[in-house]
């Protein structure tokens, strides 16, 4: 068995990081699973220094040690944040050294796969930056407008059918409950001046019949269309009324998925395509690091295994 180990860096409660280290047990492929942001500075230490081959020394979690220079992958799944105890200003000094130093250390180690490198991830999850590498990788983009002028967005929003999305999903409350804020179709008359207090996505409605998932892992690609009731604009806000079946993604459409992951030096994404009656796929956008266990089991897709074997293998095309 080879002893070098794949590091997971995930919060405690992962489900789908479960998958993939099931699958590195049945392998016989040691795992070192902790959370940097609860884990970090106790009861994880680490130990490192630098030297000719890069950095070396020891991370411990618990009864698991391993060796830095010897780390086949990283996977980096859902961390979360460094902790912040105690006082406000040391808290916050004290949290911003540890992202820099475990953080740095993790992200500097010598002949390791990351899927993917967190500063890849952060860089892929800029929607301007994705919508300009999908057209240059050859994939079909909506016509799009990012705006905080409100007769801009307006004058869009009267030419077409228009929907608007949010730049970045990330958490939002109402009235103190966690909600999501799903796309949705949004008329000329609707725009008012609060659209200056921030810069908005507005992008032409695509006449979909279906939507596609891609899950991309390296150089492999598993898709699955998606059924939803008729007129759903996202189909994230209608999970309970959704049909799966694995479908086949055209060759042009793979090599540029695996154009768009090598620009952001990515060996991992999940894609939303929209689906018109005449078969065309519509790049919506990438999540660098999307989930997808709910898919492989609704449509068939291996995609643990394939996941387990990029880790196991601890090879990137970016090498």
């Amino acid at each position: 068995m080879d002893g070098r180990p794949v590091l997971v860096c995930t919060e405690r409660e992962d489900a789908t990081a479960d998958l993939v280290i099931a699958e590195l047990n049945r392998r016989r492929v040691p795992v070192v699973r902790f959370d940097p942001g609860r884990d970090f500075p106790a009861p994880a230490v680490l130990a490192a220094h630098i030297g000719e081959g890069g950095w070396a020394g020891r991370l411990t979690v618990g009864e698991r040690t391993a060796d830095l220079s010897a780390v086949r992958a990283l996977y980096h799944r859902r961390p979360s944040p460094c902790r912040t105890d105690g006082g406000a200003q040391a808290a916050r000094f004290a949290a911003q050294e540890n992202r820099r130093g475990l953080g740095g250390v993790l992200g500097a180690l010598p002949g390791c796969l990351y899927l993917s490198h967190p500063q890849a991830i952060a860089r892929a999850e800029y929607k301007p930056a994705q919508l300009d590498a999908a057209t240059r990788a050859g994939l079909t983009v909506p016509a799009t407008l990012i705006t905080n002028d409100p007769g801009d967005a307006a004058q869009f929003c009267t030419g077409q059918p228009t929907i608007y999305k949010p730049l970045h999903a990330g958490a939002y409350d109402v009235e103190g409950e966690p909600a999501g804020i799903w796309a949705a179709q949004v008329e000329a008359g609707e725009i008012d001046g609060a659209v200056s207090r921030s810069a908005h996505l507005f992008q032409a409605r695509v006449p979909k019949v279906a939507d596609v998932r891609a899950v991309v892992v390296g150089e492999r690609v598993f898709s699955a269309r998606i059924t939803g009731p008729p007129g759903v604009v996202d189909w994230r806000s209608e999970y309970r009324n959704l049909a799966y079946e694995p479908v086949a993604c055209p060759e042009e459409t793979r090599e540029a998925l695996v154009c768009f992951l090598t620009e952001f030096g990515l060996d991992f994404g999940a894609f939303d395509f929209a689906v018109t009656g005449d078969g065309a796929w519509w790049f919506l956008e990438c999540n660098p690091n999307g989930q997808w266990a709910w898919l492989e089991d609704a449509a068939g897709l291996p995609i643990t295994a394939a996941i387990a074997d990029l880790l196991e293998n601890g090879a990137s095309r970016h090498d």
